[in-house]
């Protein structure tokens, strides 16, 4: 079974310390950076783009960074996220018009490749496609804001996905995005998630208070999950 990984999601850190915040949450255990990226299109926010990658790889961040698009169209972007340091990069199969192509592209620039299934987006995309995925983010969330609340009927489509991973034979990451918290996120284990992002509940209301604050929620959040096996 896949280690269990904790993403904290730059979108609510504190952007004019930014290089700061990433070396303070990984300090404190977490394993991977997200990046929210929006474009006031395809969901109504505007976020970062590919210079934010590049700048945090030129600070000196080398932990992976998973990269989730919320972005229409998303050709046009991959190969400068690429570039840039992405690790993973994930899309929305509504934001691409050939979902099999835009998978392969981002193999062919090198990443970790991933789709994104909002709340209510079938899991029927993975069909035919299973064999190119490398991760699978589902939204427990809409997607467009920080510091929603988690939607409870998540947990099912994480057993369904999780009974369609293991039965696939194939290495592929199982990742829940929004409202994920310490006093939930063993529940969200529990239903078959192995990456958890978390942006409020890790950076929330201290941004500018004691980094070592988050050395005791990613514990808090590492005491939990370890006390589930799934």
């Amino acid at each position: 079974m896949a280690a269990d990984l904790i993403a904290p999601s730059i979108l609510s850190a504190d952007f004019a310390k930014l290089g700061e915040e990433v070396d303070n949450v990984l300090a404190a255990g977490a394993d991977i950076v997200h990046f929210d990226v929006m474009d006031n299109h395809y969901v109504p926010n505007l976020t970062i783009g590919p210079l934010v990658c590049e700048a945090l790889r030129k600070h000196g961040v080398t932990a992976p960074i998973d990269v989730h698009l919320m972005v229409k169209p998303v050709d046009r972007i991959i190969p400068d996220f690429a570039a840039a340091g992405a690790t993973y990069i994930t899309f929305h199969p509504e934001a691409s018009e050939h979902v099999d192509r835009t998978l392969q592209l981002i193999r062919d620039e090198g990443c970790k490749a991933g789709l994104v299934f909002n709340p209510a987006t079938p899991l029927s995309y993975l069909d035919y496609v299973l064999e190119k995925v490398d991760i699978i983010l589902l939204m427990s969330v809409n997607p467009g804001f920080g510091g929603q609340s988690f939607i409870a009927s998540t947990l099912d489509k994480l057993r369904r996905v999780r009974k369609m991973i293991d039965n696939s034979g194939f290495d592929i990451r199982l990742e829940v995005d929004g409202g994920v918290k310490t006093d939930n996120i063993a529940e969200i284990k529990a239903a078959g998630a192995d990456t958890f992002v978390s942006g409020s509940g890790i950076f929330g209301k201290g941004k500018d208070s004691d980094p070592h604050r988050y050395d005791s929620i990613i514990a808090q959040m590492r005491e939990a999950m370890g006390r589930v096996e799934r």
